[in-house]
């Protein structure tokens, strides 16, 4: 009479212990999305303070730039007894990117995310954003980089870099993935600047985008193929001061 019982309580416990188990995975399982989901909105913030400070940046150096063309200019137009020397020119040159560049550095390869999305995923978090190219590029620059293009468009101070529905447009041209970076500078410095712990590939890669970075002995950046509209305003007795309307928008 005892063995139908004892059977029936041996049941009962089992699954009353499947429930349990059931409830402490469901807990583990939401903890965990939870810290997914928070860090994300972490490295969002972050995302977003440093595109701020880049933009600073390149308002600065804009203005530096748009100096510079302005004096490389007269430079050229005030005749061939003043006319300075190629050593001269060539650093104005080099840093408003009219010139093409080759040497040592890096090819980093950005692809979306190829992982298969879970319901409520946002599909955005798996696509690369104008934010993902400027992060990459900021590094770059911050380790050295000399020159920097994406997808063969030079990037120069006046450079805009922002999402347009589907593509990326750098240079007002619309670039679809693969988005490929190429820099020159010492490529040990600028793969390991990418690669450090908690860097940029790391995120990245933590975003479900696919990252692939390639030391090169040869690379060549292009020139920057856009124009600048020069309007002079003022001559004064070191050369003119000129205003620019950047033919990118």
């Amino acid at each position: 009479m005892n063995k139908p019982s004892k059977t029936k309580n041996l049941y009962l416990l089992i699954a009353l212990a499947c429930i349990i188990l059931g409830i402490v995975f469901s807990v583990h399982l939401r903890a965990a999305r939870s810290v997914q989901q928070n860090e994300s909105i972490r490295k969002t913030q972050e995302l977003t303070v440093q595109v701020e400070q880049m933009k600073k940046e390149r308002d600065v150096l804009q203005a530096q730039l748009t100096r510079m063309r302005g004096q490389l200019e007269n430079m050229l137009t005030i005749g061939p007894h003043a006319s300075p020397g190629k050593e001269d020119i060539e650093p104005a040159m080099i840093f408003a990117g009219v010139t093409e560049l080759t040497g040592s550095g890096v090819k980093v390869t950005l692809q979306d995310g190829s992982a298969v999305q879970k319901p409520g995923d946002n599909p955005n978090f798996y696509l690369v954003h104008d934010e993902d190219i400027l992060k990459v590029v900021n590094e770059l620059k911050a380790a050295g980089a000399e020159a920097v293009a994406v997808n063969d468009q030079r990037l120069t101070a006046i450079t805009g870099i922002s999402c347009s529905g589907p593509s990326i447009r750098v240079n007002k041209k619309a670039l679809v993935p693969p988005l490929v970076i190429t820099a020159i500078g010492s490529p040990e410095t600028l793969e390991g600047a990418l690669k450090m712990r908690g860097g940029v590939v790391e995120f990245l890669q933590f975003c479900g985008i696919q990252v692939s970075i390639k030391k090169l002995e040869n690379i060549a950046v292009p020139a920057y193929k856009g124009g600048i509209k020069m309007n002079y305003i003022a001559a004064t007795d070191i050369g003119v001061l000129p205003v620019s309307e950047d033919e990118n928008g």
